[in-house]
C-alpha cells in the first residue's frame, strides 16, 4: 500500500499520526525543492532516518559532537568508497567509535531529520509499506512523543521567525561579543562578522537552522548580535546549489576541465567549508591531473624496451613493483598492454615508467 500527497493539504502531523496508528511498517519519502528525506517505520515506530541535506549527515553530527575528527570522517569515507560498507561500522571496527557513541549519534540525526520536517512551509510525501533494510544499529523512537516535541518547535519556530523573519537575515556585531568564552558562540560570532546569514551559519556548524536561530536568540538578547539586513530567502535552496556544483564539478573533471572543476568545488567549500564530498573531488581532480601529465610522458601505444644490458641491470636497485613492470617488458607489449597486468594502481604503474625513462633504464618505442 501506498499513500502520497502535498503537506499543503496533509499536514506532516496527520501522517505520522495516521503511521503510527496504523502501526504501519514502511519508509515516508519527503521531498522540498532539492532537500530530500526518508523516515523508516517498524510497527508505527521510527527505527532510522536519511537526508540529503549536509547538516543532517551522520558524520558531521558525529564531529558536531566532537566524536571524530574531520580526519577520521574524510579516512572512514574513503574506505566507504572502497568497501562499500555503512560508515558507522567502519568507524566503529576502526576503534575510533564506540557503539554507544554511534547509537547517540544515530537518535539525534533521526531527531534533526523529523523535527526539521515540521518547520517546512511546504513539501510532498509519499509513504510505502514494506520491510525496509536494517540500519547497522537501529532506533526507536515512540512516534507519538516525536510528534508532540515536532509541534512544540513549530510553535517556537513561529515565535523566533518574529525576531529573525529570514534565513538570509545578516548580524552586526554588537559590543558584549567579547565577554563569551564560548568556543561554540565565538564560531557563530566569527560567521557573523564575516557577513554570513542565518542560514549559512546553520550549514557551517552543522546545527539544524531551528536550533542555530535559539543559539543566535540568546546573543542578541545578550547585546552580542544585532540582525542587520533581511534578503528576501524566496528560492534559497543551499542543498540545491551544492548538489548542483557537485554535478556540474564532477562532469567537468570527466571532460578534464579540470581548472573549472576545481571553482566548482571551491564554491561549495564556501557554501559548506567541510562537504567531505568536495574534499574528495579535489583530490580527484589532482589525481587526474597528475595522471594525465604522466601520461603525456608515457604514451600508451608506445612499446618499452630496455636500453640496459642484464649486466647492467644486476647493479641497479629496483623496489618490487619497478621489478614486476621490468620483468613484462618483452620489446613486444605496449604500456597498455602492461597496465592491464600490474596488480597496482594505473598512476603508480604508469609512474614507475616515468622513473625507469629518467634513470635510462628502458626506452619507448
Amino acid at each position: 500500500m501506498a499513500m502520497n500527497g502535498d503537506l499543503l493539504t496533509i499536514s506532516l502531523d496527520d501522517v505520522l499520526d495516521w503511521i503510527a496508528r496504523r502501526e504501519k511498517t514502511g519508509i515516508l519519502y519527503l521531498y522540498r525543492r532539492s532537500t530530500q528525506k526518508q523516515l523508516a517505520f517498524r510497527s508505527g515506530r521510527l527505527y532510522s532516518s536519511w537526508s540529503n541535506d549536509p547538516r543532517e549527515n551522520l558524520g558531521q553530527i558525529l564531529i558536531r559532537f566532537g566524536f571524530i575528527s574531520e580526519q577520521d570522517l574524510f579516512t572512514a569515507l574513503l574506505k566507504q568508497e572502497k568497501e562499500g560498507r555503512l560508515l558507522g561500522g567502519i568507524l566503529v571496527a576502526e576503534g575510533v567509535l564506540t557503539e554507544e557513541q554511534l547509537k547517540r549519534a544515530l537518535n539525534t540525526k533521526a531527531e534533526d531529520v523529523i523535527y526539521d520536517l515540521f518547520l517546512w512551509p511546504d513539501g510532498r510525501f509519499e509513504f510505502k509499506e514494506g520491510v525496509p533494510k536494517d540500519a547497522m544499529v537501529g532506533i526507536d523512537m515512540d512516534t507519538r512523543l516525536v510528534m508532540q516535541e515536532g509541534m512544540h518547535r513549530l510553535r517556537e519556530w513561529q515565535r523566533v521567525r518574529l525576531r529573525l523573519p529570514s534565513s538570509e537575515v545578516t548580524f552586526i556585531v554588537g559590543a558584549t561579543a567579547y565577554e563569551t568564552d564560548d568556543p561554540h558562540e565565538r564560531k557563530i560570532l566569527s560567521l557573523a562578522a564575516n557577513g554570513k546569514t542565518l542560514g549559512a551559519i546553520a550549514l557551517e556548524i552543522r546545527h539544524p537552522e531551528f536550533e542555530t536561530a535559539l543559539l543566535i536568540e540568546g546573543l542578541m538578547d545578550r547585546g552580542a548580535l544585532i540582525p542587520s539586513e533581511t534578503k528576501a530567502d524566496e528560492g534559497v535552496d543551499p542543498v540545491g546549489a551544492i548538489s548542483a556544483l557537485l554535478t556540474v564539478a564532477e562532469q567537468w573533471t570527466k571532460d578534464r576541465r579540470y581548472d573549472a572543476a576545481i571553482e566548482a568545488y571551491e564554491q561549495v567549500l564556501a557554501l559548506d567549508g567541510i562537504n567531505q564530498t568536495a574534499k574528495k573531488g579535489l583530490m580527484s581532480v589532482a589525481e587526474a591531473r597528475k595522471q594525465e601529465q604522466v601520461a603525456r610522458l608515457v604514451p600508451l601505444e608506445k612499446v618499452p624496451v630496455l636500453k640496459m644490458g642484464s649486466v647492467a641491470l644486476t647493479k641497479e636497485k629496483f623496489d618490487s613493483h619497478e621489478g614486476f613492470v621490468l620483468s613484462r617488458i618483452n620489446g613486444q607489449w605496449n604500456v597498455q598492454s602492461i597496465l592491464k597486468l600490474c596488480p597496482m594502481p594505473e598512476l603508480d604503474a604508469l609512474n614507475i615508467f616515468a622513473r625507469l625513462l629518467d634513470r635510462g633504464v628502458i626506452e619507448l618505442q
